[in-house]
């Protein structure tokens, strides 16, 4: 069976209610049926996913951009994947480089991979995100990178989570930064990232999951980067907040 594309909107720290509004107006107006060989995840901020899934395009789906670490209780400012799924929200990213790399964050290998095994122990569906520094690529380090954070989800894990993980690799250096990977960069991580599973997970695992390419992602590259083996899709960041989401998520049609 081919790996059924797939595209993630992160909008991050952004939106209004009005903004939020006027760009999902947009999107209905251009969405008809849903296309059935794309799947389309949006993570607005917490405060506003109740707003946006009233008004989301048929048959898109929304995600939350985090979680906490584990049950409720006295942890002020959290919120636990309880909560999340009891509010009807199938799908959190975590792992994001902007978690774990911005100083008042600052996020371990081994605590994401505690999240996203505890999301997944809660029936959450969950983007993790894996990716390297711009001195860890120009030090040759970005498999060892990849590797050490997989590893660390991999061992909290058992084979059949997997079917609800979607791995998605943003090099740090490409994310809002107006650069990008070139799709044999791309390539180059996802068939290795691809490798690493069928090695250390299972190869049919390996076959099945889905890695998504993430790092200043626009309607200008992606069609280049979806035609890739390897790149079954998208998580993207500022161009989700703007019509052009529309044009990568049309990306799909030259895989």
């Amino acid at each position: 069976m081919p790996r059924k594309f797939f595209v993630g909107g992160n909008w991050k720290c952004n939106g209004t209610r009005e903004s939020i509004a006027s760009l999902l107006k947009d999107f209905n107006g251009a969405v008809g049926e849903p296309d059935l060989d794309v799947q389309i995840v949006v993570a607005p901020p917490f405060v506003h996913c109740d707003f946006t899934k009233e008004k989301l395009p048929k048959g898109w789906e929304l995600s939350v951009q985090n979680c906490w670490i584990g049950k409720g209780g006295a942890f002020t400012g959290e919120v636990s994947a309880e909560m999340i799924k009891d509010a009807g929200i199938p799908w959190v990213i975590l792992g994001h480089s902007e978690r774990r790399h911005l100083p008042q964050l600052k996020e371990s290998d081994e605590t994401v991979a505690v999240k996203v095994a505890y999301a997944l122990a809660n029936g959450l569906k969950v983007m993790a995100c894996i990716g390297e520094l711009l001195e860890e690529r120009e030090a040759g380090q970005t498999q060892a990178v990849n590797e050490r954070q997989l590893k660390a989800i991999a061992a909290k894990l058992k084979e059949e989570d997997w079917k609800n993980v979607v791995i998605a690799y943003e090099p740090v250096w490409a994310i809002g930064t107006g650069k990008v990977a070139t799709p044999e960069q791309a390539q180059e991580v996802h068939e290795h990232v691809r490798a690493w599973v069928a090695s250390n997970v299972s190869p049919s695992v390996a076959a099945e999951v889905r890695i998504l390419y993430g790092g200043s992602v626009t309607a200008k590259n992606c069609v280049e980067l979806a035609g890739k083996p390897d790149v079954d899709g998208f998580l993207v960041g500022g161009a989700s907040l703007k019509p052009e989401f529309l044009d990568i998520i049309a990306a799909h049609k030259h895989k």
